[in-house]
């Protein structure tokens, strides 16, 4: 009678190595080590610097800390973080027409022709590569300093980055109810406005979720170019060595930041 013990262990065999395989992995972490290297030269990186410079960095400290809580600088502090957030809402909704538009032209499913399709990617990949403080700066000088401006840069690189995820939402929609529709002899935007977008409208709502999350974060970046909000304030207390009324701005811009997140995090929590 046969045990277990009597059964022999045979040894594993060596996984074949393919030549090839093995010189392309050597090439590719070679080219890689050596773009780190250069970007290192290239950026001036050093630590030693940066251990140097701990006295400047404990004196930037002492005079922010502590903040500077008294009502005269809270109370504007907290009507910039209105302004920021009011920034980021009015430049992720006023872009949802324009990118579910491009979006619809830009995925395959929907785009009426390929020259529509490549014309509306590349829209949507000029408005993406531009950053929104391009835009911002742009704006500021055309309409002035305000709010006004960080609102159409944030609308114009919203579209751009959401028309995109949108349009891959579509595309990677279930086929089924498209397949169906189509078969009955239903147009583009019947199977788009039955088909297609009653599927993803809680991943389209999800990613809008997103971007609000990030475009209030943007626009208190706008602020230090002029766009208003409390980055403009934020700027000024640098410029005038008030950093303990700076202070007291970025612990209003966390609270906000993480208010923010949470909602956003909610919402998609219910969606999913």
């Amino acid at each position: 009678m046969t045990t277990i013990h009597d059964v022999r262990r045979l040894p594993v065999p060596a996984r074949p190595r393919n030549p090839r395989t093995t010189v392309l992995g050597a090439v590719i972490t070679a080219v890689v080590v050596a773009a780190h290297l250069i970007a290192w030269d290239t950026t001036g990186m050093s630590f030693g610097a940066l251990a140097e410079g701990w006295r400047g960095m404990a004196d930037f400290l002492g005079e922010a800390i502590p903040p500077d809580l008294s009502w005269t600088v809270l109370r504007p502090s907290l009507e910039g973080a209105l302004v920021t957030l009011w920034i980021g809402l009015l430049g992720t909704t006023l872009s949802v027409p324009f990118s579910l538009v491009l979006a619809l032209l830009a995925a395959r499913g929907t785009s009426p022709s390929a020259t529509v399709y490549q014309l509306a990617r590349s829209l949507l990949s000029f408005l993406r590569a531009v950053p929104d403080v391009v835009f911002a700066l742009i704006f500021v000088t055309a309409v002035g300093l305000g709010p006004f401006p960080g609102v159409l840069a944030l609308l114009l690189h919203n579209v751009g980055v959401m028309g995109k995820l949108w349009a891959e939402a579509l595309e990677d929609a279930d086929p089924g109810p498209v397949q169906v529709l189509r078969s009955a002899g239903a147009g583009r935007i019947q199977i788009a406005a039955h088909a297609l977008l009653p599927t993803v409208t809680p991943q389209l709502t999800g990613l809008l979720m997103y971007r609000l999350d990030v475009n209030v974060r943007s626009s208190l970046v706008l602020g230090l170019v002029g766009a208003g909000g409390i980055g403009f304030l934020i700027n000024q207390s640098i410029k005038l060595f008030k950093f303990d009324e700076m202070l007291t701005h970025i612990l209003v811009v966390l609270v906000l930041i993480v208010a923010v997140d949470r909602l956003s995090a909610l919402v998609r929590h219910r969606l999913s």
